[in-house]
């Protein structure tokens, strides 16, 4: 196994201890402005993101418009950790190789564009996205009170932090 997907199948497991120390109210929360979006959404998110990279087609296309978008994934922690689940097996038997040219679609604000990867840059793109919503996720936990006990949680491996932070 390449280590971008080590990396990425390491990231995602603090979404595996996450939805193992919430319940339902606190995934779907969306009290906490200015947003007022929920852990859940986000977790939707991030997993949508990777289900899009994962539906390569046999041309070696990617939309990253085509996202499921499911509710329950946002409001039920057994809908989202069974699609985390599928998401991680998925990573785990795929075969493509890092420096696979592929095409990626995206809207980048100006409608739909096609754009030119490798396999491997687009899943460490997702897996710094994901941690930047896993700090979106800290915020909303420390305004509802509640803290991960994985210090790491929501800072990219490259940022500073004081010591004893791991």
């Amino acid at each position: 196994m390449n280590t971008i997907l080590q990396a990425t199948l390491k990231t995602l497991q603090k979404t595996e201890y996450l939805l193992l120390n919430l319940d339902d109210g606190t995934l779907s929360d969306v009290s906490v402005s200015p947003y007022y979006s929920s852990i859940g959404g986000h977790i939707r998110h991030i997993l949508d993101f990777y289900d899009c990279i994962l539906n390569m087609d046999e041309n070696n296309r990617i939309d990253l418009t085509a996202r499921q978008r499911n509710i329950n994934v946002e409001t039920c922690c057994n809908h989202a950790s069974d699609y985390l689940k599928g998401i991680i097996e998925r990573l785990k038997t795929m075969e493509t190789r890092p420096d696979l040219e592929v095409t990626v679609t995206d809207d980048l604000g100006m409608g739909a564009t096609d754009m030119p990867y490798t396999y491997g840059a687009l899943l460490a793109q997702a897996n710094s996205h994901t941690i930047h919503h896993y700090a979106i996720i800290n915020y909303i936990l420390d305004r509802l009170g509640l803290t991960m006990k994985d210090h790491s949680f929501g800072y990219n491996p490259t940022t500073p932090q004081a010591s004893g932070l791991n």
